[in-house]
């Protein structure tokens, strides 16, 4: 087991040529694309329609809301275990291996989607059934993330880490954008057909995008610090115990500077469908509104982790952490107007600042807190369990707290506060651009 002190930097590694760091950007956004497609089809279905057939409750729409919502938690309770299964499998054999079994996973979750009978034609197996599936999506998530940021930002060179690192972020953006025009697309159906079978496609067509995904990330070679590593047999035998013993406090920083990033995310992104359906606004309104403003966050990312290049991750960050507070209010005013621009207005605002900032400047940022061997696990630990509180509780609180007060402002001071939590972990969070990582 290497110790803490044999940690090798980038710095030390000969430069990958421009040509194969372009390839690795390419292909790490194609699958990471094809992978988050799968889990954002679910949080979109759950806003319009998982409600009214897995969790029928009665007459008030919101309640089998809550209860789909509660299922999207339910992935996000998983996500830390698929940090750790997967973490050690990348830490140990290597980030490759380890992205190629969490796209397999979460292909065969996503179609399983798609087959699965209504409480109509089940009862109660139904909604089980649709938990398990949502368990594996969480599992195959939480494994994910840190790996597709790892294989971009462990071949970058130092002084442009937060730019290629960024690029990462595309892959789940594009996935978004997908999964919101999958279901725009079958929303144009008649409602009952829509309901019969229309909204099952988006799923089912995860069989293509599982394909086209492995056969991407074979072609992907292995990052260069693992690869570094593994050639030196310094590989840590058991990473969490590792990571946990040597990275504690980086640990618990990479799980704050979550919250705002995270939840807010998913407050913009998953409860504003259920909001606009609340107080009237078109469901095609809402959801161009959402691919419009990931479309323009996916380019803006890549400036701000560029930005973070130049100025530092944390002023970068800090920026996002505080623009997302002062948005709190705002994006639900301009959603209560109803008029279409302010509504666009609002999820542009919402993520391509606020939350484009924190996302383009978090890759790079959190991995450069732990040390190689460790990298993956460290990453992906910090990441999914603060996804549980972050992410996956969010829309179901801010959807609890709409239906007790039938109003916007709890779910605005629920942004505030995790809005305060990342800034007050980003005080005691080190400085880590221009290439100082751990040693």
């Amino acid at each position: 087991m290497s110790s803490a002190h044999t940690t090798l930097s980038p710095t030390a590694i000969s430069p990958m040529d421009e040509r194969t760091i372009r390839k690795i950007v390419v292909a790490s956004v194609a699958g990471n694309a094809m992978e988050w497609y799968d889990f954002f089809a679910y949080g979109t279905a759950a806003a319009i329609v998982f409600g009214q057939l897995f969790f029928p409750v009665g007459s008030e729409p919101l309640l089998g809301t809550l209860g789909a919502f509660a299922a999207f938690a339910m992935g996000f309770v998983a996500r830390p275990l698929g940090g750790i299964v997967f973490g050690h499998i990348g830490d140990r054999l290597g980030r490759k291996a380890s992205l190629i079994w969490t796209l397999s996973i979460m292909g065969a979750a996503t179609f399983a989607i798609g087959l699965l009978p209504t409480y109509a034609q089940a009862g109660v197996w139904s909604p089980v059934a649709l938990v398990v599936l949502r368990l594996l999506q969480g599992i195959a998530s939480g494994g994910e993330w840190g790996g597709g940021v790892l294989m971009i930002s462990e071949s970058a060179p130092p002084e442009k880490r937060g730019f290629y690192a960024a690029w990462s972020q595309l892959g789940v953006g594009a996935g978004f954008v997908l999964s919101s025009a999958a279901f725009l697309a079958v929303q144009t159906l008649p409602r009952d057909e829509f309901m019969a079978w229309g909204w099952r496609l988006p799923f089912l067509a995860s069989v293509a995008i599982f394909a086209i995904g492995v056969y991407i990330r074979q072609s992907i070679p292995e990052s260069q610090d693992f690869a570094k590593v593994k050639k030196s047999g310094k590989t840590a035998e058991l990473p969490i115990v590792e990571v946990i013993r040597r990275h504690p406090k980086e640990i618990l920083l990479a799980m704050g500077l979550r919250f705002a990033e995270n939840g807010g995310a998913y407050i913009f992104l998953a409860f504003s469908l259920v909001y606009g359906k609340f107080i009237g606004i078109s469901g095609s309104v809402m959801l161009s509104a959402v691919m419009l403003a990931m479309i323009v966050e996916m380019f803006a990312m890549l400036g701000w982790g560029k930005l973070s290049d130049r100025v530092g991750r944390k002023p970068v960050y800090m920026f996002g952490a505080l623009a997302l507070i002062a948005m709190a209010f705002p994006f639900f005013w301009m959603l209560d107007t109803k008029q279409t621009p302010l509504v666009y207005l609002a999820f542009l605002l919402g993520t391509a600042v606020c939350h484009g900032a924190m996302i383009g400047t978090l890759p790079a940022l959190v991995g450069e807190l732990f040390s190689t061997e460790v990298r993956y696990t460290g990453v992906a630990l910090g990441h999914e369990v603060a996804s549980v509180f972050a992410g996956g509780l969010s829309p179901l609180i801010a959807t609890a707290l709409l239906a007790k007060y039938h109003a916007f402002w709890p779910v605005s001071v629920f942004l505030v506060l995790l809005g305060l939590v990342t800034v007050i972990s980003l005080l005691f969070t080190r400085e880590t651009s221009q290439g100082r990582l751990v040693r």
